[in-house]
């Protein structure tokens, strides 16, 4: 089984989203806010019929269904840290990320909009 991640403290947290407000592109405060929202996404999705990829930092099997347990998986969903971090925080929508091409998406129970913003978890 995959490794659970586990949410950020709330000082390091706290600290990641000022930077990141302010226009951080630093690659600490990216893995640490993007770790923190999948971990969350996790909690509020458990399963795993749905691979959520934010490379370089995470990937997640979320969203409950079928599990998956080797090679490609048929539910993937993948984007750019930045996105994720926005959809999870409400700074954009699912369906604004997918129109503008942010997010691919391909299989069964891949629209997670029902699961985000994660920022009041």
């Amino acid at each position: 089984m995959p490794r659970r991640l586990s949410p950020a403290p709330a000082a390091e947290l706290a600290a990641a989203l000022d930077a990141y407000a302010a226009g951080s592109d630093d690659k600490e405060v990216l893995r640490t806010l993007v770790k923190h929202f999948l971990a969350l996404l996790q909690r509020r999705a458990p399963g795993a019929s749905v691979e959520v990829r934010v490379p370089p930092y995470a990937a997640v099997q979320v969203v409950p269904g079928v599990r998956h347990t080797r090679g490609t998986p048929p539910a993937v969903v993948e984007m750019g840290a930045s996105t994720w971090v926005d959809l999870a925080t409400g700074r954009t929508t699912w369906a604004d990320a997918l129109a503008a091409g942010d997010v691919r998406a391909s299989g069964e129970r891949t629209d997670l909009t029902g699961f985000l913003p994660l920022d009041g978890d």
